[in-house]
This record gives structure tokens, sequence and C-alpha cells, in this order.
């Protein structure tokens, strides 16, 4: 299932298109594949781009890719590294389509996780055609993108076209903000400021070349990818301390055919003791969880959903590279401890 704009800025199920994807898209990471598109209303000349969202963790990219796209697809979390596996979110406006990409946050990496999460981040950067840099305004000037690169060999490749975004303006006084001469901008993701400059900046950043997707489309990824995505939101939410950082989440089956759809997720952890945490007296914690994703769910299905969750232990998962693959990862070059 693909995911499209329906009704009032809400996304269903995909109705048949002319698009032809050229190769096979797996159902979980970031995938960046070609596609051969052609519509009856297709402008005459049409800019096609990927742009990456790159920062450190926190820096406030998934709050900033929602707004980009206008829809809330990337989970958000006060907490930081909520963010695993890129996610790719589609925004097509006239003669104009952008991949906005929100990879991992850049940090030094202290386990096998970590590491698929930093090589994931340098792939989007290495790949894109124009990259936002973004940092939260109130941490003052920020380093530049290349000084957190350093120690990488080889070091990536950034894309010429760049520039530096100042996110979560509304958490500062207004009165306080500073203006930067270096053509930085100032943004709300939460209040829209700074929202339609950045956009104008975007869609002259991208090169000329054809649709990639349906211009409905929001995502490159599908619906099972958001369940899971989902359910770890939700754990993120409601669970305390550094459980949430051992909960992985995994699609099992997904069933559209009949209503409500039918979607079983096995929820992981490392330890017996914190799937007891994660199950709560007589459930609670458990079907807290299962209520809030479901909502999420359910708002980008557009349908009813029945969620049966399972919390199951994969002892050390975030350091065994054979987890990692199992739940999506791309291998590390090395095992960290």
């Amino acid at each position: 299932m693909v995911l499209r704009l329906r009704g009032r800025g809400r996304v269903g199920r995909r109705q048949p298109s002319t698009v032809k994807p050229t190769s096979d898209v797996p159902e979980a990471g970031f995938t960046f594949s070609a596609h051969r598109v052609s519509f009856q209303s297709m402008p005459s000349s049409t800019k096609f781009g990927t742009i990456a969202l790159a920062g450190r963790p926190n820096a406030g990219k998934s709050t900033l890719l929602n707004a980009l796209i206008g829809q809330p697809l990337a989970i958000v979390s006060p907490k930081p590294q909520s963010t695993r596996l890129p996610v790719t979110g589609l925004r097509t406006e006239g003669d104009t389509q952008i991949a906005f990409v929100d990879p991992p946050g850049l940090l030094e990496p202290g386990y096998a996780l970590q590491q698929s999460m930093l090589d994931a981040a340098l792939d989007v950067l290495s790949s894109a055609d124009a990259l936002l840099y973004l940092c939260p305004i109130a941490d003052g000037v920020p380093p530049s993108l290349e000084s957190l690169l350093q120690g990488l060999d080889p070091l990536p490749r950034l894309p010429r076209r760049r520039i530096t975004v100042f996110t979560q303006a509304d958490r500062v006084r207004q009165s306080t903000l500073r203006t930067f001469d270096d053509g930085s901008l100032i943004v709300s993701a939460v209040t829209g400021q700074g929202i339609k400059e950045l956009l104008t900046w975007c869609r002259e950043a991208v090169p000329e070349g054809p649709f990639r997707y349906d211009p409905e489309e929001i995502s490159t990824q599908p619906m099972r990818f958001f369940a899971a995505e989902y359910v770890r939101e939700a754990a993120f939410e409601l669970l305390r301390d550094e459980l949430p950082y051992a909960v992985a989440t995994e699609v099992d089956e997904f069933r559209e055919a009949a209503a409500p759809v039918y979607i079983r997720i096995n929820i992981y952890v490392e330890r017996r003791s914190q799937r007891a945490i994660l199950i709560g007296k007589d459930g609670q914690t458990l079907r807290a969880i299962g209520v809030a994703a479901r909502e999420r769910i359910e708002g980008l299905l557009g349908q009813h959903v029945y969620l049966d969750l399972w919390v199951k232990v994969l002892s050390k998962w975030r350091s065994r590279p054979a987890s990692l693959h199992r739940l999506g990862f791309s291998i590390p070059l090395k095992e960290h401890p």
C-alpha cells in the first residue's frame, strides 16, 4: 500500500495510476528507486529532486518534514534518536516535485544500531541534490556540517546546494531572534514561521527533470513501515528512561481484504524484565500503546484498524547485525560491543 492524498488532507489506499516502477522497493528502510511516470496533465517542463534534512539528534528534522509535506508522517518525540531509518515525504506543487528525506541524526555511534543509523544518514546526504542543515536556534551559532563529519573515512560527498536552517523558533522570544547574513533561514514547524521562504528555496534548488512519483503520493514507503513506526512512537511516548531505546517493531501480518484492516505487530525488547514493564500491570501499558498507535494508523490510512500487538524478547538486538538485518536495518561494517 502506497500512501497518497485523499480528501481533506488524509491519505488512504492508492488508486490505479500510471506509475511504473523500474525496480522493486523493499518494505522498510530508505529506498530511492527510479520511476517512469506519465500523466495526462503533466506540465511541459518539470523539476524533481531530493532534499536531505541533516543535523544532530533532536534538531527538529521530523517535525519540519511533516510541516514541509503538510502531513504528520514521521514520528516525533522529545527523546533524541527516535528516527532510526530514513523517512521520505513527497511534495508536489505545480511543476515541481520534491522528495524530502529525514535521516537519523548525525551522532557518534556506540553500538551496532547507531552505526547502522549513521551509515543510513550518510547515504542520504551523499545522494541528495540539496541539503538543509538544521540547527535549533536556541543553541546559538552551530558548528559547520563538515566538523560534525570529521573522522569519517571516507568523508561523504555533500551537495553543493545547501542552506543552514535554524529551527524551533517558537521556543524562543521573537524579540531575541538574531538575524544572519549568510543566507540562512529561521523557521518554526509549529507556527509555520519561515516555511514559505524555505519552500521557495527548495523549489529553486532542485534540478529540472520528470516527476518520479504520482503527484498525489506523499511517501515512497508503504503503510506497513509507518504502522510499525507509530507503535514505536507510542512506546517512546509512554515508556521512560532507557526502555524506549530497547524497543523495536516489526509487522508480522497486514491484511487489507476485509474491514477492519488487520495488522499484527511484534514489539521486541532485549530482556524479560523489559517485557514485563512494557506489558504493564494487567496489560495496561501495552493497551495504552495500542490505543495511541491505532489512532495514528487510522488517521493516516483512513480506515478502521484492528491492531494486534505481541511483545517478545530478542536478546541484544541492538548489537547483533543478524537481528538488525531481520528488523530492516543495514548491517554495520563492523560489530560494536
